[in-house]
């Protein structure tokens, strides 16, 4: 491939890779499968790429050309991003230190596509009628093609050599079966709460539940928790059934709110299969799992199980309206 053609073709395959990074964050269902497997395939297409790439480096290193440093900076963050994702997959090793591969992986390649526009802006390849030509794209679909074996052949590796990255989900995460292995996990700024069981209180459409109150109906569910840290745990919750709990109210939107003022947005029509758990495998929430009540949303990724829920409200909104990975 030419230097044109290499530098467009990462260009395209770093912004797919950040999409379908992004969907594969965001899905929960059976779906989501394809999404990580595309993901996947895309990285290692870029890692087929290197060694064009790295020619390019070389001729580019070689002149006193501005940007140099972007340029070494990038290779080494795009370096990071690829071995975490292929650690993380593997199921080797889960944590960087005080870091989760995860967290790795998702650092890297963010900061990777911000290097990635400062050198373009610096360094600006433009498109050409020429690079949409038949030749050009049986070469990009040979990219394509070689990331796919690379995917199929690292699998093989895994299945080989019995890697936990043979067992893993469908979303790529890894499977904690004992419920007392369970991380204490919250996202982004939230910290672990406190509250005392005894007095706490959820209000629901502006009837305020003791915890007692709510765990007294006995709802139950087996659920998988998919948390968007790599793991995943199949467990019995049990609490009550937000379509109980509301009643006959007519609205578009279920709003969970946590005490910390997270919170996630839900169909009116999906109550049912909503549960304010108060119990996992039959004993209390632990503060650490969201206690003493939080949301239990199967099918979903594990940032919608809002922790420490503190409100439940509905409204007329779409639901919809809501960023699809929350900020804060």
């Amino acid at each position: 491939m030419t230097s044109r053609q290499t530098n467009l073709a990462l260009l395209g395959l770093a912004v797919a890779a950040v999409v379908s990074g992004f969907a594969a964050f965001s899905i929960g269902t059976e779906m989501g499968r394809w999404v990580v497997v595309a993901h996947g395939v895309i990285g290692l297409a870029m890692l087929v790429l290197s060694p064009w790439k790295s020619m390019i480096a070389r001729r580019g290193l070689a002149r006193e050309k501005p940007g140099r440093g972007i340029s070494m900076v990038l290779s080494v963050t795009a370096l990071i991003t690829i071995v975490s994702g292929l650690t993380l997959v593997s199921g080797i090793a889960d944590r960087a230190g005080p870091l989760t591969m995860t967290q790795v992986h998702v650092g890297a390649g963010l900061a990777s596509l911000v290097l990635v526009a400062v050198h373009y802006a610096q360094r600006p390849v433009k498109p050409r009628v020429g690079d949409l030509s038949r030749r050009s794209l049986i070469r990009f679909a040979a990219v394509l093609g070689a990331g796919s074996v690379a995917y199929l052949l690292t699998e093989g590796v895994w299945a080989l050599t019995g890697a936990p990255g043979s067992r893993r989900r469908f979303t790529g995460s890894h499977e904690i079966s004992d419920v007392s292995l369970i991380p204490a996990t919250q996202w982004l700024n939230d910290r672990v709460q406190h509250l005392d069981a005894s007095t706490h209180v959820v209000m629901v459409a502006g009837t305020g539940y003791r915890v007692e109150e709510i765990s007294t109906f006995g709802d139950s569910v087996t659920a998988t928790l998919d948390c968007t840290g790599g793991w995943y745990s199949t467990q019995e919750w049990s609490g009550a059934r937000l379509d109980r709990l509301l009643g006959r109210v007519s609205a578009e939107s279920i709003v969970v709110r946590s005490v910390t003022g997270y919170w996630r947005r839900f169909p009116r029509s999906h109550g049912s299969g909503l549960l304010l758990a108060t119990h996992l495998a039959g004993a209390p929430l632990p503060d650490g799992n969201g206690g003493p009540v939080r949301l239990v949303a199967p099918g979903r990724r594990g940032f919608w199980w809002v922790k420490w829920v503190g409100a439940v409200n509905t409204d007329d909104l779409p639901p919809w309206w809501q960023l699809p990975l929350p900020l804060a």
